[in-house]
C-alpha cells in the first residue's frame, strides 16, 4: 500500500479539484430531457480541455468518460443518446480524472426536480453515511472502521449498503490496494490494514432503498438493484493525514 508524500497528495489535490469542477457543470446540467449522453460529452469535454485524461474511458472495455445511472442502477451505466432524464429521477454520476499522472474519483447522486419523500430520505441517508465514512479515516484506526461506520448508519436508517462494490487505494492508478469495503464481516477483519497518514482512499458507499443484492444487465457493465428499488451513490477520494481525514475531490 503505497503511502503518498504531501506532494504528492497536492497532486492528487489538483486532479480532484478538476473532477469537482465538473460537478459543478454536471449538477446545473440535469435537467429533464437532457440525454446521458450529453452529460457524458460535457464531462469529456471539460476534463480534457484541463488537460486531464478521463480514467473509466475504455477501462476493461468500458465505452464512455463517465458512468452515469438512474434510479435503481447502481453503477456502471453508460450513457446513450437515447436515454433521457426524466422529472423525479434519482442521477448517479461518476468521474474519474489523472492530471499529471495523479488522480481523482468521485460519485454524486443529484434529484431531478421535485422527488418523493422516500427518495429524498434515501439521498440524504446516502449522503451522509459517505460523511460517516470520512469521519472515520482516521490515522491508526483500520480500514473496518470507514465501514462500520457507514454500515452502522446506513443500516439505522433501515436502509441498505451494497456488498458487492467497495472503495479502493488511489494514486497513480486509480484502484489501489486496500480494498475499502462499506461493511463489516468476518472477511474483512481478516485483512483489515491501518490507516496510516499519506494513505489516500476513495470511500463510496452505494445504498439501496431495499435489498442489498444486486445484478448486472446484459450489457455488461450497467449494475441495478435486484428488486428494482432506487440506489444512490456517492464517493470522494481522502487522504487519511496526522491531523485528519482531508477530502481532496472538492473545489
Amino acid at each position: 500500500m503505497a503511502l503518498r508524500t504531501p506532494a504528492e497528495i497536492e497532486k492528487m489535490r489538483e486532479a480532484g479539484r478538476i473532477v469537482a469542477e465538473v460537478f459543478r457543470l454536471v449538477r446545473d446540467a440535469i435537467q429533464p430531457g437532457v440525454s446521458t449522453q450529453t452529460l457524458d460529452d460535457l464531462i469529456r469535454n471539460y476534463v480534457v480541455g484541463k488537460g486531464g485524461t478521463l480514467l473509466f474511458y475504455n477501462y476493461k472495455g468500458f465505452p464512455a468518460s463517465s458512468c452515469i445511472s438512474i434510479n435503481e442502477e447502481v453503477v456502471h451505466g453508460i450513457p446513450r443518446k437515447r436515454r433521457k432524464i426524466a422529472p423525479g429521477d434519482l442521477v448517479s454520476v461518476d468521474v474519474g480524472v489523472r492530471y499529471k499522472g495523479y488522480c481523482g474519483d468521485s460519485a454524486w447522486t443529484y434529484p431531478v426536480g421535485s422527488v418523493g419523500p422516500e427518495a429524498r430520505r434515501l439521498l440524504e441517508v446516502g449522503e451522509a453515511a459517505l460523511q460517516e465514512g470520512v469521519k472515520a479515516c482516521l490515522a491508526l484506526r483500520r480500514v473496518s472502521d470507514i465501514g462500520r461506520a457507514i454500515q452502522g448508519f446506513v443500516e439505522a436508517h433501515g436502509y441498505h449498503v451494497v456488498k458487492k462494490f467497495v472503495g479502493h487505494g488511489i494514486g497513480t492508478k486509480l484502484h489501489e490496494d486496500p480494498q475499502v469495503p462499506n461493511y463489516v464481516d468476518a472477511e474483512v477483519l481478516k485483512k483489515d490494514p491501518i490507516l496510516r497518514p499519506g494513505m489516500v482512499l476513495a470511500i463510496e458507499p452505494m445504498v439501496n432503498a431495499g435489498t442489498e443484492e444486486v445484478e448486472t444487465l446484459n450489457d455488461g457493465w450497467t449494475v441495478v438493484t435486484a428488486d428494482r428499488g432506487l440506489s444512490v451513490h456517492f464517493e470522494h477520494t481522502v487522504a487519511v493525514t496526522a491531523d485528519g481525514p482531508r477530502v481532496l475531490t472538492l473545489e
